[in-house]
């Protein structure tokens, strides 16, 4: 068990290992085995099912699985497997078959008559692992199929009524939010929701779950403001605005204040179109200053790509909300994005809480066991591998500047080239990967980038990095699903072996150290030797922002005290701590939301019994009324940390104000649909007098400001100039 695992337990939440009782059902499961042998596939099969002891079934489909797909799951696949059937999330490591492990719990859910679905990180693997599980499904009468964001209607509604859907974990909240909103019964397309196991846990329920997923509804374009964005490029750091210490906000300075007053002949602080003023101000400085090309979104096709920090790859559905979104397209001379009324939303938490069994699968679960009991309320439990890590991982190499670090990673790739050593060196962006690969260049070491710019080529990429002499620089994304097998495709695995198998080289902290382990599992992959060293600066974001790390340096540049080490994993911590307190706060804010959006769920559910056209009516001005009560719930978020100068809880305020203003929401909706169904009474279709769904609907993930509303960041700046010090 790691250090972070232990520190988990220190402080009263620890990963579970499997205890006696399961370790005595997984040995009378092997003790079984040998009287299988001769059994027909499809007797398996009808036992399986007909027989309810633990131990049978597990040796029955574990028998399935060493026919149907040449794979004999180890007896800590089959712990695995227990505790997903027990709900909870269980961690192997990379290499050690969690894809067989998850199959094996589907189908003893699904022999048990319960509907189950396995939520995918992403349309690659849910299409990969039903389509590679597909023949154990069948030997064991069980139906699978799958989702994508390609799919139709009718092939979601198939693949929800078979007995195991895998489904990427958008996909399944986009189908949620078009069901909730549906005007007729039959167009629904989700099914049952028993059991859910999520595979890539961490990613998904933790990395993505400050993430809403949106349906929207279209509204007019918008104009690009593209006179703010101008008059913020003219700016001059430090003179006209000022970015805080941790580089999470920036505020305008009084002569940057003046400016922008004396452009627009506008007060800020007045009541009337000054407030607006200097929210457009505000986003178009953020926009500049704080999210970076390369870094947090790229430019292609003439369009703001975002990218996950997470996973390295272009977030394909993300987009910030919309005024944000809107700035940075303004920023960068971009026609600005179609703009769309919020119709509903929802995130992976609120997903899940919907199934009567919750569990999921990761590498790094432990690395993230207290935000599954505080997020879930489900427990880790740690698998042994079934061949122990060998891997080697050195302490952190600290430096003083980020040059000097550089300059020992590039030394550091070179060496292990020089001898053969494949190696993986992982950056925390596109930049830094381009930007390493030209130093790489420089001195005479090939390479191959993998990034967001490219990563259609993850695959191949993948398939050849553990080959001799290989160099790749990747973003985070070669991370998750697939395996690096040491020789590549075709080449000797034994002569990479010797070489010390491949070598895992960090040249940043994450702000989660998770990332950081998912990176450091690339090697060592079911016993294969292998290694990770990970650099870090005292420049570096996290460090910079969260560490106060003084300490003296050899002559390369480089920080040797053990203490300076301690500091620089401790920021880590803080950094980690700080995005927990931003889903904490996202949260507390949700709470009120989530049970008036419940209240208008069963109103709908009572209105889809009723006829046409009474139905469609009273739909549309029910709708109608939660999609403004949503807009006029984020304007009172944006408005009410003001309120806290004055000492009043913003979270407090605002429940305040959603519970009154949702208070005639339902009956108000109800007159407004007998209103107009009295001025018609020989209405035959609503649609036909505007009363339809929006003229265009669409689905997306809302990346959430990392740094707060525009007025949070007002209040920070406000706060800095007024103590006389950097926000930290």
């Amino acid at each position: 068990m790691g250090v972070r695992a232990r520190l988990a337990g220190f402080l009263g939440v620890r990963p579970l290992v499997p205890d006696a009782a399961e370790r005595r059902t997984v040995s009378r499961a092997t003790q079984v085995e040998p009287a299988l042998a001769g059994v027909p596939d499809d007797e398996l099969a009808s036992r399986l099912r007909d027989d309810p002891d633990e131990a049978t079934a597990l040796a029955l489909v574990r028998e399935l699985g060493r026919r149907t797909l040449g794979e004999r799951a180890h007896d800590n696949q089959l712990l695995a497997v227990l505790g997903l059937l027990a709900g909870r999330i269980v961690q192997l490591d990379t290499g050690e078959g969690k894809t067989l492990a998850g199959a094996l719990a589907a189908v003893l859910s699904s022999v048990r008559d319960r509907h189950v679905t396995v939520l995918a990180a992403n349309d690659y693997l849910a299409r990969r692992d039903a389509a590679w599980m597909r023949p154990l499904y069948d030997a064991a009468g069980v139906g699978v199929a799958w989702i994508d964001g390609a799919s139709s209607a009718d092939e979601r509604r198939a693949a929800y009524a078979a007995d195991v859907t895998y489904v990427p974990a958008s996909e399944l909240g986009f189908d949620t939010l078009r069901d909730r909103l549906v005007r007729d019964e039959a167009e629904r397309v989700r099914g049952r929701r028993d059991v859910v196991i999520v595979d890539e846990a961490d990613s998904v329920l933790v990395d993505q779950a400050r993430l809403p997923l949106v349906l929207a509804g279209a509204v007019d374009d918008a104009e690009p403001d593209t006179t703010m964005a101008a008059l913020v490029a003219s700016m001059t750091p430090g003179t006209h605005y000022t970015v805080s210490a941790d580089g999470y906000g920036v505020a305008f300075t009084p002569a940057g204040e003046e400016l922008i007053e004396r452009t627009f002949g506008v007060d800020l602080y007045s009541e009337d179109d000054g407030g607006r003023t200097l929210t457009r101000a505000n986003l178009a400085v953020h926009a500049a200053a704080l999210l970076i090309r390369d870094v947090d979104y790229l430019v292609r096709d003439d369009a703001v790509q975002l990218v996950d920090a997470s996973k390295g790859r272009v977030a394909r559905l993300q987009r910030w909300p919309d005024g944000l979104q809107a700035a940075v397209e303004a920023k960068e001379g971009l026609a600005p994005s179609q703009a769309g009324e919020v119709l509903d939303s929802v995130t992976a938490a609120e997903l899940v809480e919907e199934f009567g069994l919750l569990c999921g699968m990761t590498g790094t679960a432990a690395s993230a066991v207290e935000q599954f009991d505080r997020m879930y309320r489900r427990r880790v439990e740690v698998i042994a591998p079934d061949v122990p890590c060998v891997r080697v991982d050195e302490p952190l190499a600290l430096y003083a500047t980020r040059k000097d670090k550089l300059s020992a990673v590039v030394e550091r790739i070179a060496a292990a080239h020089a001898t053969g050593r494949p190696v993986l060196a992982g950056t925390p962006s596109v930049a830094d990967s381009e930007e390493l690969a030209a130093l790489l260049a420089a001195a005479d070491v090939p390479c191959v980038v993998l990034n967001a710019k490219n990563d259609e080529a993850e695959a191949a990429v993948i398939a050849e990095a553990g080959r001799r002499g290989a160099v790749t620089v990747s973003t985070q994304l070669a991370g998750r699903g697939i395996d690096i097998r040491l020789g590549g495709s075709n080449g000797s695995r034994q002569e990479v072996a010797e070489l010390g198998g491949l070598l895992v080289v960090g040249t940043e902290p994450h702000e989660s150290a998770r990332l950081d382990d998912q990176l450091r599992g690339r090697a060592g992959r079911q016993g294969d030797p292998g290694g990770s060293v990970f650099f870090a600066s005292l420049e570096d974001d996290v460090i910079a922002r969260h560490g106060r790390i003084r300490a003296t340096t050899d002559a390369d540049g480089r920080i040797a005290a053990a203490g300076a080490r301690q500091q620089a994993e401790h920021a880590q911590r803080v950094a980690e701590g700080v995005t927990m307190r931003i889903y904490a706060n996202t949260q507390e804010y949700a709470v009120v939301p989530r049970r008036q959006r419940g209240h208008v769920l069963d109103r709908r559910e009572e209105l889809l019994a009723l006829d046409e056209p009474e139905r469609g009516v009273r739909l549309f001005f029910l709708d109608r009324a939660w999609a403004d009560h949503l807009a006029h719930l984020a304007e009172v978020r944006d408005g009410t940390p003001l309120r806290s100068l004055s000492g009043k809880a913003p979270v407090v305020e605002f429940n305040a104000e959603a519970v009154s203003a949702f208070e005639p929401l339902l009956r108000r909706a109800d007159d407004d649909a007998d209103e107009f169904l009295a001025a018609h009474p020989d209405l035959t279709d609503a649609a036909e007098l505007g009363l339809g769904r929006p003229s265009a609907t669409w689905t997306y993930v809302i990346r959430d400001d990392p740094f707060g509303s525009p007025v949070e960041r007002l209040l920070r700046g406000i706060t800095q100039r007024v103590l006389g010090r950097p926000d930290d």
